[in-house]
């Protein structure tokens, strides 16, 4: 194969490359990565909306933002048919804390 081919070649692969790397290491917006120093406090006792059809309840939850714990109000989910709602919670890992999202499994 001569050189002006393998560089016409390489440069449309490696762009592809990129690409897929780049979808593979995305973060969804919704998704952030929340790592505190201290646990955080007991979760807030909330009163259980009625059920909803079609949507599952996201329990409230505390964030981490700007050096302090801040309330998060529950929310509804929209159900996926197949699957069951896993909350998000807070674990932790050596000396800090880490906020694992919830997700559907």
């Amino acid at each position: 194969m001569n050189t002006n081919r393998m560089i016409r070649l390489l440069g449309p692969t490696l762009a592809a490359a990129l690409c897929c790397a780049g979808t593979l290491t995305a973060v969804p917006a919704a998704a952030q990565v929340m790592i505190a120093p201290m646990a955080p406090p007991p979760p807030r006792i909330e009163v259980l909306p009625a059920p909803r059809d079609g949507y599952v309840w996201d329990q409230g939850r505390w964030r981490w933002d700007h050096g302090r714990y801040e309330w998060v109000p529950g929310h509804w989910q929209p159900v996926r048919v197949g699957y069951h709602w896993v909350p998000g919670h807070w674990a932790q890992r050596g000396p800090h804390w880490r906020w694992i999202e919830g997700h559907w499994a």
